[in-house]
């Protein structure tokens, strides 16, 4: 194959392969394999109504908080980004913005999602803005360029949406009743309902709750069979995962009596804020994680991320709009107190923890070892690099860490945790990067120069540990 720069760019074949034998395992043994993409941010009402989007900025632009963070960062006035301005407005002022996302993953990403999607193979400016805007405005409009054509050219074979505990599911039950052959799930992120961070916020939360479970909430009790009720009926749908992001890691050996009396005075609003929310969190996940294991669920853990630290722009916009940073918290010690008392009891189900603070990829590498089972492959997965992580670097150093501590072998791979319906091209890019670590490591004899051992774990990693581990 041509090793040509040309070829070695990102519209060329061999981009991010440095070798022959990079090239030989990505088009060998990646390039071809399904996608299992266990955690996204997609509705489930885009995918189930399966209508054209209205224009690039929707499918492209519409709360993308990475790309408005580049914005931002150049200076784009927030009108533009957030604001009520023209589709054609806002995507000006994204081409304008890209040129100068020079080493930032967005060029490599958006450049991906022109050429994948759109048969675009130029480099988006303000100069051009007009003439790709309309090239894919044509794509976008065709009628076989929906959300469900989308998932199946991009090989996704399955994909677990992430939902509310009092989502009703309708649109999770009309894909499920489709011929639509992608498997749509839905994941149980009850966070809102367990973390107390604004009390009047939570209160509304709980009625909502109350109004989807049938269950008058007054007690931590009544709470937890709300939740429980929850649970079942996700399980009912075919939810397979649970989800929760953390700030901080919570206390689960704090709860006590008293506590529980004062939570119930707070429920029926006898008192307008409740003393210790860390030891309510604490109490709630434990008592959760128990009924994922008995349904044999797997949970997820988002750990490392400080959240809405622009105050103002949380009050003008509301939070996920891109002002959220990598925390500097540590939870290590406090998730492997959770951990030992549910395994000591059988109560530990399969578990990936996603990192955000670099600081602690070897501490959690670590920790995730320590829990194993008999008949699983890695019980606790190291998950992949995510957010601010989920670029060459952040990938590579996640994938050396696992691969130091633990078994990249069983590494279930990677995932978009996004809200695009373009951004399937994250496998294709973690998957290059893979593909060339590997095949560089082969060129040096630091692992054995031989294409189908090797290309059976590129498979396994890219593909098959998910589909075992998530049962699907």
């Amino acid at each position: 194959m041509n090793h040509s720069i040309k070829n070695k760019g990102i519209f060329g074949e061999s981009f991010l392969l440095e070798s022959a034998k990079a090239e030989n395992l990505y088009f060998g043994y990646a390039e071809g394999m399904p996608i299992i993409d266990y955690h996204n941010h997609l509705e489930p009402q885009v995918i189930s109504d399966n209508q054209n989007f209205r224009s690039p900025t929707a499918i492209w632009l519409d709360g993308d908080h990475y790309k408005w963070r580049a914005m931002r960062n150049f200076g784009i006035d927030e009108r533009f980004i957030s604001g009520q301005v023209t589709d054609e407005e806002k995507f000006q002022k994204w081409a304008e913005t890209v040129p100068y996302t020079l080493r930032n993953p967005l060029f490599h990403w958006t450049h991906l999602e022109l050429k994948n999607s759109f048969g675009i193979k130029e480099y988006l400016s303000g100069k051009n803005a007009d003439e790709i805007y309309s090239s894919m405005q044509g794509v976008l409009q065709q009628p076989g360029f929906t959300p469900q054509n989308l998932l199946k050219n991009y090989k996704v074979e399955a994909l677990c949406t992430t939902d509310d505990p009092a989502d009703n599911l309708d649109y999770h039950k009309e894909l499920k009743a489709s011929n639509f052959n992608t498997t749509v799930l839905p994941s149980f992120r009850p966070d809102v309902y367990i973390n107390i961070i604004d009390s009047d916020s939570y209160i509304l939360n709980i009625k909502k709750l109350e109004k989807a479970s049938g269950i008058n909430i007054n007690s931590v009790s009544d709470l937890l069979n709300a939740l429980e009720s929850r649970i079942n009926y996700f399980d009912e749908i075919g939810a397979k995962v649970s989800d929760h992001g953390f700030e901080y890691f919570p206390d689960t050996t704090r709860w006590n009596s008293d506590l529980e009396k004062e939570f119930s005075e707070f429920l029926k609003g006898n008192q307008l804020t409740f003393s210790n929310p860390d030891a309510l969190c604490g109490f709630l996940l434990k008592e959760l994680c128990k009924m994922y294991s008995d349904k044999g669920w797997v949970q997820q853990f988002h750990v490392g991320a400080t959240r809405n630290n622009n105050s103002l722009m949380l009050k003008n916009i509301g939070a996920n709009t891109g002002f959220d940073a990598i925390g500097e918290q540590y939870f290590a010690q406090r998730m492997s107190v959770l951990f030992d008392e549910l395994n000591s009891k059988g109560e530990l189900a399969k578990t990936i923890i996603y990192n955000l603070n670099p600081v602690y990829n070897e501490v959690l590498a670590s920790l995730a070892g320590n829990f194993n089972e008999s008949g699983i492959k890695s019980k606790v997965q190291f998950g992949a690099a995510w957010w601010f992580l989920d670029q060459l670097d952040g990938m590579q150093k996640q994938m050396n860490t696992l691969s130091n501590i633990g078994l990249i072998s069983t590494f279930i791979g990677m995932l978009t945790d996004s809200r695009s319906f373009l951004s399937f091209s994250r496998h294709e890019y973690f998957r290059r990067l893979l593909c060339n670590m590997f095949g560089s490591e082969m060129e040096k004899g630091l692992i054995p120069d031989d294409e189908k051992w090797v290309g059976k774990i590129i498979q396994d990693i890219c593909y098959y540990n998910a589909k075992n581990y998530f049962e699907i």
